[in-house]
């Protein structure tokens, strides 16, 4: 015998009017965790696999790693570790097709934490490699959209909210870091430099980076508005809160046709639709019926769910929210091992002038004169001065982003006296993360680095030389290694 749940005790929760946005949200996040996966079999085995330059099964000897909840706290292998990725890859893309979402939501949910956990696993064993703020960002969005159930289902209102919480926490985060950080930011001078200096450029940065300075500083004010101003208006009534998401998308998409912030900006844009009703749609396609994506309404076990999964992330929430408003503001912090409801932020300074670390290898004696140094390119950050910067986010260059940090001067970097051991020795795997090895697989005699001063050319340099960066040597990073004795 059945008994019937009086409708009122969860019609408050169910967000019927956000079924558009739970596709978006769904099927978005699905799809970034699909290049996340990707990347991993990619770069992964290479970078910190069982010959990698930081290999994870070193990194687990340590107290602090064996108390990560990961996959790989027992055991590590390359084979494992693809074995995971391509388990989260194919699930990822059966949510981003829709076929998980035909399923049950106590089927749905289970499989969507699975692939949050499969990746969570990876992050936790990726040392610095992963020590990016979207790291945390895309297993938090994962964790939280789980909840937004399947077809069976209407969204439970309080997931959609605490999603437009974690893109608040993620635009005023990034906003109040950077007014406390970098008074460039405050004098609006900030983009003067930025498009020039940021880690990874893409093929709009050096026009970007040209345009008037008036601009710079309408840009400057622009992502003030949006990340300062514009987040408050989430938790506004319909239409306003459509309204600030359509904006913030606005301002992502820019920040998308100027740069390579791997999956940062689209995972912004994806979370900002939680923010968008279903009515908006109708209006936008003219008043055009958009139908429901699944029930209308939720079933009494989910809602006891949402509601307890709702209030475990409502208690996470404080140390973030603290942090906001605290006068030494934490960006990209994670207070808990899972990842769940982080401290956000980017770019609190702005790097004025742009180094690059240029690592060369020669087949002659390295100590002759007239020895001849060829140079290793890599994929996404700048080397040859003729080379126009590729597009590749949402996809993630791992080597090239630390490459960056190293010409900034970053202390934590044991990594890259690996990297040159695998150069000298020609290492597959780590020859295949480059663009360009000069030697065609074989080994070279000696490898070297040395630091050069790079800046976008002018417009007149550009047509009488063509190239598009101009760059001055400033010194050597590491003089001439061998694997030969005495050299």
């Amino acid at each position: 015998m059945s008994m019937e749940v009086p409708a009122w005790l969860t019609a408050w929760l169910a967000g019927d009017d956000y079924t558009i946005a739970r596709e978006i949200l769904e099927r978005g996040v699905a799809a970034l965790y699909l290049v996340a996966f990707v990347s991993a079999v990619n770069q992964f085995p290479a970078l910190l696999g069982e010959h990698g330059l930081l290999p994870v099964r070193r990194f687990l000897r340590h107290p602090y790693a064996r108390k990560q909840p990961t996959l790989f706290r027992w055991r590590y292998s390359d084979r494992l570790l693809r074995a995971v990725a391509w388990t989260g890859a194919a699930l990822s893309a059966l949510i981003v097709l829709g076929v998980v979402q035909l399923a049950p939501t106590y089927v749905f949910v289970p499989v969507f934490l699975i692939v949050w956990f499969l990746y969570l696993s990876i992050v936790n064993v990726g040392q610095t490699f992963y020590g990016f703020g979207w790291e945390s960002l895309i297993c938090e969005a994962g964790f939280v959209v789980a909840f937004l159930g399947a077809w069976d289902t209407a969204p439970p209102i309080t997931i959609v909210f605490f999603i437009r919480w974690l893109v608040f926490r993620l635009e005023f985060g990034a906003g109040m870091i950077k007014m406390r950080g970098d008074r460039s930011w405050r004098d609006l001078t900030a983009l003067y430099y930025h498009h020039e200096t940021q880690p990874m450029p893409n093929p709009f940065s050096r026009t970007a980076h040209l345009l008037p300075k008036w601009w710079h500083r309408v840009e400057v004010l622009g992502n003030h508005f949006a990340q300062l101003i514009v987040p408050w208006f989430l938790f506004a009534p319909q239409p306003v809160a459509s309204i600030a998401a359509a904006v913030m998308i606005l301002t992502q998409l820019w920040l998308v046709l100027t740069g390579n912030f791997a999956w940062l900006n689209w995972i912004t844009i994806v979370l900002c639709f939680a923010g968008v009703s279903d009515g908006v749609w109708s209006w936008l396609l003219g008043g055009a019926d958009v139908g429901r994506f699944g029930a209308e309404t939720v079933p009494l076990w989910y809602a006891v769910v949402a509601v307890a999964v709702t209030v475990f992330l409502v208690v996470l929430s404080w140390p973030p929210l603290r942090n906001l408003f605290a006068r030494r503001q934490l960006m990209n912090a994670s207070f808990n091992r899972w990842h769940l409801v982080n401290a956000y932020g980017a770019f609190g300074s702005v790097t004025k002038e742009r180094y690059e670390v240029v690592v060369e290898g020669t087949a002659d004696d390295p100590y002759d004169p007239e020895a001849r140094w060829e140079e290793y390119g890599f994929r996404g950050k700048p080397g040859d001065p003729r080379r126009v910067p590729r597009q590749f986010a949402p996809y993630h260059l791992r080597l090239d982003w630390l490459m960056w940090f190293l010409a900034l001067g970053s202390r934590d970097s044991p990594w890259f006296e690996v990297l040159l051991l695998r150069l000298l020795e020609a290492d597959g795997p780590t020859l295949k993360l480059l663009r360009c090895d000069p030697f065609g697989g074989r080994a070279p005699r000696a490898v070297r680095a040395r630091m050069f001063l790079y800046r976008f050319s002018t417009h007149a340099e550009k047509r009488e030389t063509g190239d598009v960066w101009v760059r001055s040597e400033v010194g050597e990073l590491v003089p001439p290694v061998s694997l030969r004795s005495g050299q």
